[in-house]
């Protein structure tokens, strides 16, 4: 029976943890396995193995999906998608020129271009009260190796203090042409994924490390975070942490300090990242706004709390009247008594 005809022009498609997607008639559905229709065979597909599901038009379904793809959002500023997956070097490798470090007078950070004109992603605690911002990329060279490049006068375009989120936008040389990243589903993040995070503690340079997601949404003052044994230290803030495909699932935001426990780890999940660009402009930089982000000296109080010599409005207003009264008496204009 041909798919079209079972389901009456709509197609199903399946997309795989491993990146693989299926597109056919779902005519089964299991406790434990989907059975999809291909048109001349029925696939059995484990419940535990499919990431999402989603209905197509046959018209617009055509010839199965690829495998793997990488899409640009709908505003075209970062790109999402599934990719395959692949071993640390490897994705290392792919997309270690768009992870860079943040410099600023006060200490150092993390951050990740996603996109090709110099936008990138860091915590705002990172930037915070800060107007000179700089960058180092690292390009691979032919024959292995990194070439460092600093650049200057990195641009705040907006600020979400409250999620701890940064954009920034690296005016980039005409010669300089880096890699970006790829931005994840945070609903395919499951506890016991494995990730792997890069970024530059305590200064080290483009330093990896791994582990998995302990906890998919951990509560922390209001906000859900993804927490992982993936070891964060101070200087990874604002970096990316991956999946096993390379996907960004997440910002690396806090850790827990040495006295007080090993191995763990926060990182903003990557659906926060994602509200935070489509509505940037909401939350654009202005170093003149107050409420930008930028922290300001309150003014001075004054030193008593007494009130201030000086009648009070009422007494104000009686006061000007017995003032017209006595000039008017005295003038001898007005009427008299």
């Amino acid at each position: 029976m041909a798919v079209g005809t079972a389901y009456a022009g709509v197609f199903e498609t399946l997309v795989l943890k491993d990146g693989q997607r299926v597109t056919g008639d779902v005519v089964a559905e299991k406790p434990n396995a989907l059975y999809v229709d291909l048109g001349y065979d029925l696939l059995r597909i484990p419940r535990d193995q499919i990431a999402r599901r989603a209905k197509v038009d046959e018209a617009a379904a055509g010839p199965v999906a690829a495998a793997v793809g990488v899409d640009a959002d709908p505003s075209g500023f970062y790109s999402t998608g599934v990719l395959k997956p692949s071993a640390v070097k490897e994705v290392v490798a792919k997309f270690g020129e768009a992870v860079v470090s943040i410099e600023t007078p006060s200490g150092k950070g993390s951050g990740f271009l996603i996109n090709d004109s110099g936008f990138a992603i860091t915590n705002a605690h990172v930037i915070e009260g800060e107007t000179r911002i700089s960058a180092i990329l690292y390009q691979n060279i032919p024959g292995g190796g990194l070439a460092r490049r600093r650049i200057d006068d990195v641009e705040i375009v907006a600020l979400n203090p409250f999620f701890d989120l940064a954009l920034i936008k690296l005016p980039l040389p005409a010669d300089l042409k880096p890699n970006h990243v790829v931005l994840g589903n945070g609903e395919d993040v499951n506890t016991g994924d494995s990730v792997f995070a890069v970024g530059n503690p305590l200064g080290l340079e483009r330093t990896v490390t791994q582990g998995i997601v302990s906890s998919r949404s951990r509560n922390l003052e209001g906000q859900l975070y993804l927490q992982t044994d993936t070891a964060i230290n101070p200087g990874n803030s604002g970096g990316p942490l991956f999946n096993q495909r390379g996907e960004v699932i997440g910002v690396t935001s806090r850790g827990a300090r040495a006295d007080m426990a090993d191995n763990l780890g926060f990182a903003i999940p990557v659906a926060y990242v994602k509200d935070f660009l489509r509505h940037r402009e909401a939350f654009s930089y202005d170093k003149t706004n107050p409420n930008s982000g930028y922290r300001y000296l309150d003014p001075p109080r004054r030193v008593r709390r007494e009130k201030p010599e000086g009648l009070s409005s009422a007494q104000a207003h009686g006061a000007a009247a017995v003032k017209d009264k006595a000039q008017t008496d005295a003038t001898g204009s007005g009427p008299k008594s």
